[in-house]
């Protein structure tokens, strides 16, 4: 299986995964201060009904109300920063086992970041939608499920790059140095 980012040659995986972990951190850390901070965005991504999105949207006050249209159009530079950083570490820890079912699976799960960052971009556009008219159905609807996959796969992602770092430092203190791929 073939995913774009295995272009990307083996001695310049890891610069490249660095520069993009630095990247996500460093934007994390922005939202962490943007806000808003109670009811929280994703508080309002997984709303889901109406009466909950309505209820969120109420209870900020005017700058809660503008951090988060300035959260969610700051996302949109986030979402191919962060999609890429975990489908490049899916990449190349599909490189520590030779099994050929884990290669694949990390190189679907890479595929599958990149559509996390789209279901966040359509998720951000029925936000938006509501926060510039109303919560009306099927925005909420639309927010809820794009969000809960978009965290699915951000978090299946995250647990195969940490499981092939677990197996990469197992090998590692075994003496098989295994480059990454």
């Amino acid at each position: 299986m073939y995913h774009p980012l295995n272009s990307i040659p083996g001695s310049k995986k890891l610069p490249a995964f660095l520069w993009l972990l630095a990247a996500t951190i460093g934007i994390t850390i922005v939202f962490r201060f943007i806000g808003p901070f109670k009811p929280t965005i994703v508080d309002f991504e997984l709303a889901g009904s109406v009466e909950k999105s309505s209820a969120i949207i109420s209870a900020w006050d005017t700058l809660a109300r503008l951090q988060t249209c300035f959260n969610l159009g700051f996302d949109y530079l986030y979402m191919p920063v962060y999609s890429t950083t975990i489908a490049l570490a899916c990449v190349m820890g599909a490189g520590v086992i030779a099994s050929n079912g884990w290669k694949n699976l990390g190189i679907l799960l890479a595929w599958g970041l990149w559509l996390a960052a789209i279901l966040d971009a359509v998720e951000n556009y029925a936000l938006i939608t509501m926060m510039y008219g109303s919560p009306v159905a099927p925005y909420p609807q639309i927010a809820a499920y794009c969000a809960a996959c978009k965290f699915g796969l951000i978090l299946l992602g995250l647990l195969y790059a940490l499981i092939s770092l677990i197996l990469y430092l197992v090998k590692l203190s075994r003496g098989k140095l295994v480059p990454l791929k």
